[in-house]
């Protein structure tokens, strides 16, 4: 699979770099938290939401809403699933890191997804980029075998315990609140709707 640069026009269809942001600050504080062998994800890490660009996100990026910084670490080399919110979510690189993503224009009307139409792109250490609310992602993977340290930022309240309403097709999809998941099989993730068709891809 090739793997293109978030600074590359490709990613423009996905979403944008956030280059006047200073991450440099919330970089250093992720070096502290943890880098498992498996992929852990925190919504909301309280050490990290009390930086000064926490409020620049919140005054600024999502123009005076609420919202949660945690992060999502680990090692990671597959695609696994693939979710989207109603909203944008900022990444932001601690290490070099590898997004594989996909457009939620491109879900089918039964609600499974190719693989195929999935792209990669690497996000260098320190920097920010923004994931459109129709974007599908997931976590990221490594660029090398020390594995991945990535902070997310999204409205707040997002990626919590949430039950199915059961009131529309799509509700089959929602595993958190803010949270619409399509899961690989290979992937094995408990609960989850398995609705991506293809290779669950390997980098």
């Amino acid at each position: 699979m090739k793997i293109y640069s978030v600074y590359d026009k490709e990613f423009s269809v996905y979403g944008r770099v956030l280059s006047e942001l200073d991450t440099k600050e919330l970089v250093e504080a992720m070096q502290k938290t943890p880098l498992p062998e498996e992929v852990v994800y925190v919504p909301s890490d309280k050490a990290l939401e009390e930086l000064s660009v926490c409020r620049v996100m919140s005054e600024s990026v999502y123009g005076g809403m609420p919202v949660q910084t945690g992060y999502c670490n680990g090692h990671n080399s597959r695609l696994n699933a693939l979710e989207y919110h109603r909203s944008s979510e900022i990444n932001i690189a601690a290490t070099d890191m590898i997004l594989m993503l996909g457009r939620q224009q491109d879900i089918r009307e039964d609600f499974t997804y190719e693989t195929d139409r999935v792209e990669a792109f690497l996000v260098p250490e320190n920097t920010a980029v923004e994931i459109y609310a129709t974007t599908l992602h997931y976590a990221p993977c490594q660029a090398d075998s020390k594995g991945f340290r990535c902070a997310v930022i999204l409205p707040q309240g997002t990626n919590y315990e949430v039950k199915q309403p059961g009131l529309r097709s799509e509700d089959r999809l929602l595993a958190a609140s803010n949270k619409w998941l399509i899961a690989h099989k290979d992937a094995h993730i408990e609960g989850a709707f398995e609705g991506l068709v293809g290779e669950n891809i390997t980098l």
